[in-house]
């Protein structure tokens, strides 16, 4: 994958935007926004595009998403949202490498971001990591080093949302790493965590079809799971966390490709 191509696309139509009065106050709707053309294109004539079936895909899309926001934020244009350029294709075989966000019925991990995105409310707050790439560096060369790490957060009244990510343009399979999370200036002395994760294991339909040999005609029973397997999913039951500090401070395992939203309410 290569994140800086649709990135610095996104960022000439914003400057084209700004170049003129008539448009440059003007709410902005990115309109296909994908990591490449083609959403009709499936891996027999494109072997590559099975990335969409998986966690890369989920994965890019949390991780391009909140750079959207950051060139919103350095341009100062007025950006509502982003369209994926995504199809509903019926009577086609399973998992076959097509933009879509669901296939026969069964919602990919891809989904579970945008369902992630749905979770978040509010108004957009800073983050900072040292393990998150600048968005200068992946404008111009995508995220190529060490995995990107990064997050995107939202608060309101009652709550906090984190989105987390473990990127990289090679899908490749490791151990993930360990990430210290630390929000401040929370107002409660005591929240509720919960962990929504997409990874190999959860909110994944297309591992699990994999798992099950990836049949082209499932079972009622097969489908029943794939089905169950396509939601998004909590990585643990929800914990109560004290904050006399105003502080939370808390330890998860995130995997490559990786991606969790963690919701704090109160």
């Amino acid at each position: 994958m290569n994140m800086a191509p649709q990135l610095r696309d996104i960022e000439a139509g914003m400057k084209i935007a700004l170049s003129y009065p008539e448009t440059k106050t003007l709410p902005l709707i990115i309109g296909e926004s994908d990591p490449e053309g083609c959403a009709a294109c499936g891996m027999a004539t494109n072997p590559s595009n099975a990335y969409r079936n998986g966690t890369m895909y989920s994965s890019y899309t949390a991780a391009s998403f909140a750079r959207k926001y950051e060139l919103a934020e350095k341009y100062g244009v007025n950006l509502i949202g982003a369209v994926s350029w995504s199809f509903e294709f019926e009577n086609q075989p399973w998992f076959y490498g097509f933009r879509d966000l669901a296939t026969n019925g069964v919602d990919k991990p891809v989904l579970n971001v945008f369902r992630m995105f749905g979770m978040m409310k509010g108004k957009r707050v800073q983050v900072s990591g040292n393990r998150m790439y600048s968005l200068q560096e992946v404008l111009d060369s995508s995220v190529r080093r060490s995995t990107d790490i990064g997050a995107l957060a939202s608060k309101d009244k009652k709550s906090v949302a984190v989105m987390i990510w473990n990127y990289h343009d090679e899908d490749k399979n490791s151990g993930g790493d360990e990430v210290v999370v630390r929000i401040n200036n929370l107002p409660a002395k005591k929240v509720k965590l919960t962990e929504y994760r997409i990874d190999d294991e959860l909110s994944n339909s297309y591992a699990l079809w994999k798992q099950m040999g990836s049949p082209q005609m499932p079972t009622e029973n097969q489908l029943s799971q794939l089905q169950r397997a396509g939601m998004l999913q909590t990585a643990d039951v929800p914990v109560d966390i004290k904050t006399n500090t105003r502080t939370a401070e808390f330890t998860i395992r995130l995997p490559r490709q990786a991606v969790s939203l963690l919701k704090l309410d109160w």
